[in-house]
């Protein structure tokens, strides 16, 4: 009835099964970032938010939400993840935060959900951070960047650049 994946024959969502695919090493890398005044990119730059260092916070949620992706998309499996990293690279000329994850593991199933969940709470977790002095951030492209293992093999988005 239909192409996509979490679809069964009788047009319902439904979890795919992964049993018959042999494990390998997945690997998935996404991006995104948070636009925000001056003054709140310069507070975190120099540590001065009072609820602590926005950064290692958001790194931590990052690779906790990572760790958590199959909890909050209905649909996703359980993976065991080998690896997860969480970079930033503050911006004057967004200004803002650029924010890149990587995450790996050896399964039968991809690891891009993780990878883009890691992300998406990371910039959250930096709103939620710097919010007394900035409410009107604002989240922006957050994308798969790469993926690799797998029967489709490897892909890349248009445009895309290695990790910085």
């Amino acid at each position: 009835m239909s192409d996509l994946s979490h679809v069964n024959g009788a047009g319902e969502a439904s979890m795919v099964d992964v049993s018959a695919k042999t494990p390998g090493a997945r690997m998935a890398r996404a991006e995104g970032c948070i636009r925000m005044g001056a003054p709140a990119l310069r507070a975190i730059r120099d540590n001065l938010l009072a609820k602590g260092d926005v950064l290692a916070v958001a790194r931590i949620a990052g690779i906790q939400a990572a760790k958590r992706t199959a909890d909050l998309i209905p649909l996703c499996h359980p993976l065991p993840l080998t690896d997860v990293q969480v970079r930033f690279v503050l911006d004057d000329a967004l200004p803002g935060v650029r924010c890149e994850a990587e995450a790996r593991t050896v399964a039968a199933t991809g690891v891009e959900m993780e990878a883009i969940t890691a992300v998406a709470v990371a910039l959250v977790t930096i709103y939620d951070m710097a919010k007394s002095i900035d409410k009107g951030m604002q989240i922006d492209g957050v994308r798969l960047l790469e993926k690799s293992g797998g029967k489709s093999g490897t892909w890349r988005a248009g445009g895309a650049e290695p990790a910085p």
